[in-house]
Order: C-alpha cells, then sequence, then structure tokens
C-alpha cells in the first residue's frame, strides 16, 4: 500500500512538470545525439564534390527528423487529424472519398491554422538546439563552408593561388600550406559566432511571443493558474475512469467468453461522444468551460452536439488544454 501511495506521488509529480521534464530531455538527448554524431559517426571526406553536401546533411537532416518528430509526439497534431478524412467523408457522401477528405482536411487546416503554427513552434525547439549545438562544435560547419566556392573565393582573396584547392583538406589538418590550414580557425570561429547569434535570435523571439501571448491573454494570471489545474486534475480522473470502465467491460466479455452467458449492459460513451470531446478546444468569453469536456457535459440538450458559436476562438495561451491526451505521448 505504502509503495503504490509513492507510485501515486511520483506519478502526480511527473504529470505536474511533464512539460518541462519533456523540454529539458529533448534538449538532453539533442545535444548527447550531437556529440555522438560528431565524434563518433561524422568523417568529413575532404573532396572539393562532397564537402558541402556531406556538411550540410549532417548539420541539416537531424534538424528536419527532429523537426517531424516534434509533431508526431505531439497530442495535439493526432487531436487534429485523428477522423479528419472519416469526418468529412460522412459530411459529404455524394464526394469521392479522396475529395472529401481534401475538402476535410482543408477545413481542419482553416479552424487550426493557429494550432499548427503553435504545434510548429513547439516542433522547432528540438532542431534548433541540434543546429546551435553543431554550430557551436564546428565540425559540421567547417567541412560544409570548406568545400563553398563562395566562401573559397573570399577566404583565399589575399592568398595563394592554390588556396581554393587545399581549402577542402583544411578539416582534416592535410592542407600543404600553413597559411591555408590557418584558416581551419576562421572557419570554426564563424561557426561559432553563428551559434551564439542563432541561441540570442531563438531567445530574443521566444521572450517577444510568451510577452505578446500574455499581452493578449483572455484570463488573468490567478484564473490561468486554475485552469492549468483543473485541466491536470480532469485529465487525471478521465484516465482513472477510462482504465476503470474498461477493465469492467473487458472483465465482463472475458466471463460471458468462458462462461457462454450474455453480457450484461456496460454504459460507455458513443463514438459522438468521443469525438465532441476530442475536437480542439475553443475559448468563448460568454461561456466558462475550461475544457472540451466540461463544455460537452454542460450543453443545453443532452441529445445534441456541441455547437460552434459566435466568437469561439482558438487562444495561444490556452493551448494547455489540448496538449493532453490519455497518455503523456501520443500512440501511434
Amino acid at each position: 500500500m505504502e509503495s503504490m501511495k509513492k507510485l501515486q506521488t511520483v506519478l502526480d509529480l511527473y504529470l505536474k512538470h511533464r512539460i518541462t521534464l519533456g523540454y529539458g530531455l529533448v534538449t538532453l538527448l539533442t545535444v548527447g545525439g550531437e556529440r555522438i554524431f560528431s565524434t563518433a559517426v561524422f568523417q568529413c571526406p575532404c573532396s572539393a564534390a562532397w564537402n558541402l553536401t556531406y556538411g550540410l546533411v549532417f548539420l541539416l537532416v537531424p534538424a528536419l527528423a527532429l523537426f517531424l518528430l516534434g509533431y508526431v509526439l505531439s497530442a495535439r497534431t493526432w487531436r487534429l487529424l485523428t477522423g479528419c478524412c472519416k469526418r468529412g467523408a460522412d459530411d459529404h457522401d455524394d464526394d469521392t472519398g479522396c475529395s472529401a477528405c481534401c475538402r476535410a482536411c482543408c477545413n481542419a487546416g482553416q479552424r487550426g491554422a493557429l494550432v499548427c503554427a503553435q504545434l510548429s513552434g513547439a516542433a522547432a525547439i528540438a532542431p534548433l538546439t541540434w543546429v546551435a549545438v553543431a554550430l557551436l562544435g564546428g565540425s559540421f560547419y567547417e567541412c560544409a563552408a570548406s568545400g563553398s566556392r563562395f566562401l573559397a573565393r573570399r577566404l583565399c582573396s589575399d592568398r595563394s593561388p592554390q588556396c581554393a584547392q587545399q581549402l577542402p583538406l583544411v578539416p582534416c589538418n592535410k592542407a600543404q600550406e600553413s597559411d591555408v590550414q590557418d584558416l581551419l580557425m576562421d572557419l570554426r570561429a564563424q561557426s561559432q559566432v553563428l551559434g551564439w547569434i542563432l541561441i540570442a535570435a531563438v531567445i530574443v523571439c521566444l521572450l517577444i511571443i510568451v510577452s505578446i501571448t500574455r499581452c493578449v491573454s483572455p484570463v488573468s494570471f490567478l484564473q490561468l493558474s486554475f485552469w492549468k489545474i483543473y485541466v491536470e486534475q480532469e485529465q487525471k480522473i478521465l484516465r482513472s475512469q477510462a482504465t476503470e470502465h474498461a477493465t469492467e467491460l473487458a472483465n465482463e466479455n472475458v466471463k460471458c467468453f468462458f462462461e457462454g452467458s450474455h453480457p450484461k449492459e456496460c454504459k460507455t460513451p458513443s463514438m459522438k461522444d468521443w469525438q465532441q470531446v476530442s475536437e480542439l478546444y475553443t475559448f468563448n468569453p460568454k461561456n466558462q468551460y475550461y475544457s472540451m469536456l466540461h463544455k460537452y457535459v454542460n450543453r443545453e440538450e443532452k441529445n445534441r452536439s456541441i455547437r460552434i458559436s459566435k466568437g469561439d476562438a482558438v487562444v495561444p495561451i490556452l493551448g494547455f488544454v489540448d496538449s493532453h491526451g490519455m497518455h503523456a505521448t501520443a500512440e501511434l
């Protein structure tokens, strides 16, 4: 019993701080991955034909992969996309599946444009961290820049005629002329300066965005704190109740399977109910609802769906309402 209480305490702490822990873990894994790549995997070919391509691939392709992974691991992505084509096909039975899917996705995109922007901003944290750490390390930039003809003309403008030909050999310390090999320090300095500029730019942009988001917030600081507590508690209770009901239904079905009896009725939400509470949250100052579930259970007529009313809007600072799911991360 004591161990269960400790486990519950740990789980509550994780749920409370999972966003901070998630960003910290992403940053740590990104920095560690970059160090492993640059020391154990990355080997500059020191070739005029391959240096630029090879360096850019190691610098940008992992960043792109991390950016896409940020979308995949976000619960809001799947809240926006799950069932979008099916709902479009149901609403437009006279259309083909492809055209209905396209129309539904366009409608979802129009309604969730701000959500997509927020998803992109959150997904960009890991790739920007990768690029910044890679630039501070210098290896990828040194290799790519040494294969650039544009940079070769600038770096070798006042050096020997052989400078441009030997520049691709600089990352491997194979340049025959010492003044050409000294360009390695210039390339490393350029890389690190770009890295710090990127870090400063990201911090300034983040500060501006957070400040503007807070400034236009329709709710006060204390109500926002209460709202976050409510969402955390709602999701925790929802997980608990879902587990309890799923266990009860599974026990009843397995029991009836072995006994050959007819199962008793277990009340569970309908497909339409699940779809209603899975929609993107929209804020309306006229109705103080803290989540789609809160809005759904307070609808005027119990046999009717949630209607989009005038004044409903996606508010950036309330993005945390949609960032939760039954689990901490979305299951594919």
